[in-house]
């Protein structure tokens, strides 16, 4: 039975007693049940605009996991691989705290997303012979051998 339906019941309850009309317990009666009346009305509307708002969120919800498997695709590994890739930098006027790739890190610099703050990144390689560059490992070289 529904909140609607119990509170008709009631008022057919109240109708039904032999109350008098103009007896202070039938006029508290009668404002009781309209009081249920409205709130039962109020709670079925909230629950029909619950079930639309339901049906809404599980559709934006299934379009959104199809733009989801079609933006990331449907390996899970590639997505664990793409995480290890990337670097925490934490801005130093903000404190944000972005992830980048090698890619944007290799770049120099960027600008913080947050405070707008430029970020430049100094690149020092722990083995001088993977930088590549050609030229800083001989400059080394021949500063040692200058010396």
């Amino acid at each position: 039975m529904t909140v609607t339906e119990k509170v008709a019941y009631l008022k057919g309850l109240i109708d039904a007693s032999e109350l008098k009309e103009d007896t202070k317990e039938a006029r508290l009666f009668k404002a009781i049940s309209d009081v249920l009346d409205d709130i039962a009305l109020t709670v079925t509307d909230l629950e029909d605009a619950y079930s639309e708002l339901s049906e809404q969120i599980d559709a934006v919800d299934e379009d959104l996991d199809s733009i989801e498997q079609d933006f990331y695709g449907d390996d899970d590994d590639d997505e664990e691989d793409d995480e290890e890739d990337f670097v925490e930098v934490t801005c130093p006027a903000c404190g944000d705290t972005i992830c980048l790739d090698e890619e944007t890190i290799m770049a120099g610099s960027l600008e913080c997303p947050n405070c707008g703050e430029m970020l430049e990144f100094d690149i020092h390689y722990a083995d001088d012979d993977e930088c590549g560059c050609g030229h800083c490992c001989d400059e080394e070289e021949s500063e040692d051998q200058e010396d």
